[in-house]
């Protein structure tokens, strides 16, 4: 797999693109004036508690209140707590506390947050109050390089092998549940640690540096958080770029190109510092051509706002967000196949289910989705269809899990959404249909506009009516219904004229009552 990113910084924003053989994967915009917030920590307020949501707002200085939920509100004491499911036993109206945005505000919701802190860094996640816990990223799957990082944290945190208890966790993460009261912690013994995917081939002293940085870290954001007012920021994350090298990328990627000289020595500084293996492959981009019309990056953005989705072999997709859910209907279109009926679905469904894992990282679609495939009576090819659609989603960064097929056979999944996705970031509701996707004809207009003039006449005693309408409706009525206008007239005994408002829309339309 030939993997390359492409960096593009302007004073406005920032893009970074990743590419996969020529082909954009996925692309990731922070503008200067919409900066993202997740990992961001604040000191917040606590400003309402809801017992009948279990949940509480919180003030943290934004302009709408966040979102922090009981199952997030842990508490943190010396002495083991036990969780409370109740609200009200954790939060207090009034109360300041340490907390983490881990959801953008999205539309009209605030963000969401946990007090249950996680910091990352390039090869470990701290975990400041999950004491003696350790994590091995589930992506490392040979057993012995799981062990040998295992056992680097634990001489790091100072804590026998045989103190450790494993479960499984979301598939994702082997947690180690450690026995800290029994064992004499030194360093960051306290604090728990995950060790990240990107770890795996890591040197000992790679790796202790880097879990040496975030314990400092830490400390510097208590020191601060102890001496800031509420609803202020203590801590905010790595710039787009520096993240996109910390958690998007992995060692297999070629080259990564920047057209921004200070940047282009931003990430050189962290790379240096936390990813070696890295600094070469770097390099500043001072051509006259634009940095992302070398693979026709900006195109490819263009055409993942657009609802349908075309594949090599004909048939297409059509992608639709709402705000409960986002659908993908596949469909045949113009491929007709060459063998049989069944054979041309699967191998449509094939081409799709592999377009389908593409967009959702491209257009950075989350929460719940709803895959209707083209109806398929061989139950293997439904196999080898949903194991394509899993193998696809492998190189997604996102946590995105496969629930079921439906009775239905509508495919149910979910992905991890933590910011807005591509076309709530870049677009706005459309002011002419409201969101609505479609618009009325002049025809129904017209029609509404002749009903209305019939009921104002009843409401006022004048000679005439003035209808300001758009030229399409003013054209319909006077081309297609201008026998309806002179029968309306006659019965009404008014005088009824049109003028063209070149500004209205489409379905917008006044009617005035005049004097002659």
């Amino acid at each position: 797999m030939n993997e390359e990113v492409l960096i593009n910084v302007t004073p406005r924003e920032t893009r970074v693109a990743i590419v996969e053989n020529g082909i954009l994967q996925e692309v990731a915009i922070e503008r200067t004036r919409h900066k993202g917030i997740v990992s961001n920590l604040y000191k917040g307020k606590v400003c309402r508690v809801l017992p009948g949501m279990q949940a509480a707002f919180v003030d943290i200085g934004l302009e709408r209140a966040a979102f922090l939920h009981v199952s997030d509100a842990v508490t943190h004491q010396a002495e083991p707590h036990p969780k409370s499911d109740q609200i009200h036993a954790v939060l207090r109206e009034g109360q300041s506390l340490l907390v983490q945005v881990i959801k953008e505000p999205l539309g009209t919701k605030g963000a969401r947050l946990t007090t249950q802190i996680s910091i990352p860094s390039r090869y470990v996640v701290f975990l400041p109050y999950s004491p003696g816990m350790i994590g091995v990223s589930a992506k490392i799957e040979r057993e012995e390089e799981r062990k040998r990082l295992k056992q680097i944290a634990l001489n790091y945190m100072g804590i026998a092998e045989q103190a450790l208890i494993e479960q499984n966790s979301f598939n994702e993460t082997i947690l180690v549940a450690v026995s800290a009261e029994k064992s004499s912690l030194k360093n960051c013994g306290q604090y728990g640690f995950i060790v990240r995917t990107a770890a795996e081939g890591a040197t000992e002293s790679r790796l202790c540096a880097d879990m040496e940085f975030v314990c400092r870290l830490w400390k510097d954001i208590v020191d601060k958080s102890n001496h800031s007012m509420t609803c202020s920021l203590i801590y905010s994350d790595f710039s787009l770029a520096v993240r996109a090298l910390r958690d998007l990328i992995g060692t297999s990627v070629e080259k990564i190109r920047v057209d921004s000289e200070k940047t282009y020595h931003e990430i050189g500084e962290f790379t240096q510092k936390f990813v070696p293996d890295l600094v070469g492959k770097i390099e500043l981009y001072q051509e006259d051509r634009p940095i992302f019309d070398l693979y026709t990056i900006d195109d490819e953005i263009t055409r993942a706002l657009e609802r349908k989705v075309s594949l090599k072999s004909g048939g297409y997709l059509v992608i639709d967000q709402t705000e409960a859910m986002t659908t993908i209907d596949v469909n045949t279109g113009a491929y007709v196949g060459s063998r049989n009926l069944e054979e041309t679905i699967f191998k449509t469904n094939l081409e799709a289910a592999q377009a389908i894992a593409r967009q959702l990282r491209l257009r950075n679609l989350g929460g719940i989705i709803i895959v209707d495939f083209i109806d398929m009576l061989d139950f293997e090819h439904k196999r080898q269809v949903l194991q394509t659609l899993e193998r696809s989603l492998e190189r997604d960064h996102t946590k995105s899990h496969i629930s079921e097929v439906s009775s239905l056979g509508l495919v149910q999944m979910t992905r991890k959404r933590t910011r807005e996705s591509l076309e709530h970031l870049l677009c706005e509701t459309c002011p002419i249909c409201g969101g609505r996707g479609n618009i009325k004809t002049p025809e129904t207009v017209s029609y509404e506009i002749l009903r209305e003039i019939s009921r104002e006449a009843r409401l006022f005693d004048t000679q005439q009516f003035l209808v300001l309408a758009s030229p399409e409706v003013v054209d319909f009525l006077l081309d297609e219904e201008s026998s309806s206008i002179a029968e309306l007239e006659d019965y009404l005994e008014r005088t009824i004229k049109l003028q063209v408002e070149t500004s209205y829309t489409q379905e917008q339309y006044d009617i005035i009552p005049t004097s002659v």
